[in-house]
């Protein structure tokens, strides 16, 4: 029971503040001995209501050890100035992207797109052979049909 007393009064007694943060947030640390290393515990005492979102990403990051010293105030100064302009720059695309300026980076037909027309064809003329080709059916998959005396297991190739 006075070892549980000691470790409290310890508790209270060696912890370190370390920052706060925007929304008031007081993050702390203590260095204790586990299992004959010393650790150092880290953790977070919420203003108000405890809400683990308000916790920004630096201090989180710092929290579960992902970074060695604690943000400075010049650099949390500095992200919350970057994450204003991320805010003003997303409220300026309120629209969405311009997709017809993007589409007028490419040409209006790529070469591998357009169709041989037969010699004897005029533009806009179609001829048996062209309506042959567009009404033949296309398979809904490319998987082989056949099975049988013919199938063997693991030769089946994707189309090319």
């Amino acid at each position: 029971m006075s070892r549980l007393l000691a470790r409290i009064a310890g508790f209270f007694s060696s912890r370190t503040q370390v920052g706060v943060d925007k929304a008031g947030n007081r993050y702390f640390t203590r260095t204790e001995e586990l299992d004959g290393r010393m650790k150092e515990k880290r953790w977070v005492v919420f203003k108000g209501e405890q809400d683990p979102t308000s916790v920004p990403v630096e201090w989180i990051c710092w929290l579960n050890g992902q970074r060695k010293i604690a943000p400075t105030p010049e650099e949390i100064a500095e992200l919350e100035a970057r994450r204003e302009r991320v805010k003003l720059n997303v409220a300026r695309i309120v629209g969405g992207p311009d997709l017809k300026s993007f589409l007028r980076q490419f040409p209006s037909g790529s070469e591998g797109d357009k169709r041989q027309e037969p010699t004897g064809a005029k533009d806009g003329e179609r001829t048996k052979e062209t309506e042959t080709e567009e009404a033949k059916p296309v398979p809904e998959y490319s998987e082989p049909t056949g099975s049988g005396k013919s199938f063997r297991p693991g030769t089946w190739q994707p189309p090319t």
